[in-house]
């Protein structure tokens, strides 16, 4: 197989089957129909893994992968599946760190032509399906499988994990898991298994009492995360992330319960060693030093809000390029901005991308300094010429900004 035919698979495979990281609502499809003919036409390939199931709005990739590193750290094979992919597909499925074998993923996807007329996957549902294929054939010890959307009708959750987490619940994709938090925390709750320990991270007591009360009716116990205390600290920066830290050390505690041994040398060095052990980047991912160049996937009012007040707390002029998909409430986006400050609008190039043009009625009413370009990378290189080494370069609002920025720059910077 070479490289060309892997990326016509790939491209075959986002044109048959929309995904909603790219098309939005009409792709998404809720419900377990599909993903239950799915793994049973491969066997169950589920049923053979050891998995461990982290949702919530914000925090879930930065919580699965941190405990992904510590669990190698322990010397633990640990499969994880996270998503959206920021460059590369085979980001989605990684092994020990190491991204999925494009070997695979394009024998994988031949065998999507193949597939009985009664089950037509959509995008999400068939990458499941490769994920947990791909970890039974590599006998991982661990599966950490991060949830797509939602909870209760996502196709992660035809696994029986031996614990669950929900990092925290905030509005994010209203238009499909309801308007209100506690609607959203629902959907979250989910997740949770009967006799399944469940890890809740959020600070808001209506969404713990929310997701309580379901472990109380599944008989799952239920932790409190915010209850522990911890000075351990992770290479993955933001200040958001002490919040997941305690998630990830509720988790550890858990699993330690079930006779998995997981050393404190372990548990710090991997706490310490996500982006070497993982490959993971793009939550406050310092891209350069001179000028400081930082990238941020948080996405919703919330992650916004955390991301921002963060960018406030550095005395610098901040140069910040942003792109919103067309879901995004960006009037509420406008109240967060970070202060001394100019912008640059850009569409990220996917059909959720929404252009700036549509909303610079409201970049006028902010009475802000801004500039609209045609793409991510014109407004970074403008940016770039502009940025003294005593300023600093922020870019975010989107994953596929993020990843667009870095598909770009990040061989360059190497």
């Amino acid at each position: 197989m070479t490289h060309e035919q892997y990326q016509e698979a790939i491209d075959w495979l986002f044109i048959q089957m929309p995904n909603y990281q790219t098309d939005g609502q009409k792709a998404y499809k809720p419900g377990l129909d599909n993903i239950i003919k799915l793994c049973a036409f491969f066997g169950n390939p589920q049923e053979k893994l050891k998995c461990i199931h982290i949702g919530g709005t914000n925090g879930k990739g930065s919580s699965s992968n941190m405990l992904a590193s510590v669990l190698q750290e322990a010397g633990y094979t640990t499969g994880l599946y996270n998503s959206p992919h920021l460059i590369d597909f085979t980001e989605r499925i990684k092994i020990n760190g190491k991204n999925c074998d494009q070997e695979f993923v394009f024998n994988f996807i031949q065998k999507l032509k193949k597939l009985p007329e009664n089950i037509l996957p959509s995008f999400f549902e068939f990458t499941t399906i490769m994920a947990f294929e791909y970890f039974a054939q590599q006998q991982v010890d661990f599966a950490i499988i991060e949830v797509g959307l939602g909870g209760r009708l996502d196709s992660t959750n035809i696994i029986k994990p031996l614990i669950s987490a929900i990092t925290n619940v905030q509005l994010d994709h209203q238009n499909i898991l309801g308007d209100t938090i506690e609607e959203i925390a629902g959907e979250k709750a989910g997740i949770i298994k009967p006799n399944t320990p469940i890890i809740s991270g959020d600070e808001n007591e209506l969404v713990k009492d929310i997701i309580r009360e379901k472990a109380a009716r599944e008989n799952a116990h239920f932790i409190d995360s915010t209850l522990l205390p911890t000075t351990l600290t992770s290479d993955l920066k933001g200040n958001y992330q002490q919040k997941n830290i305690r998630v990830v050390l509720a988790m550890i505690e858990e699993l330690k319960k079930l006779s998995i041994k997981i050393s404190d040398e372990a548990i710090e060095k991997g706490l310490l060693s996500v982006h070497q052990n993982t490959g993971f980047i793009g939550r406050w991912f310092e891209f350069s030093k001179n000028p400081l160049t930082i990238c941020d996937t948080g996405h919703n009012q919330a992650g916004l809000e955390y991301v921002f007040s963060q960018l406030n707390s550095i005395d610098r002029h901040k140069h910040v390029i942003l792109g919103f998909v067309n879901d995004k409430k960006i009037d509420e986006v406008m109240d967060l901005l970070p202060e001394n400050s100019e912008f640059y609008f850009a569409k990220p190039s996917i059909n959720r991308g929404r252009h700036p043009d549509d909303y610079e009625n409201l970049l006028r009413e902010a009475k802000i300094f801004y500039k609209i370009f045609n793409s991510v990378q014109e407004a970074y290189l403008s940016a770039k010429e502009r940025c003294t080494n005593e300023e600093m370069i922020f870019i975010g609002g989107s994953n596929f900004v993020v990843g667009e920025f870095l598909e770009k720059n990040l061989e360059i910077s190497k």
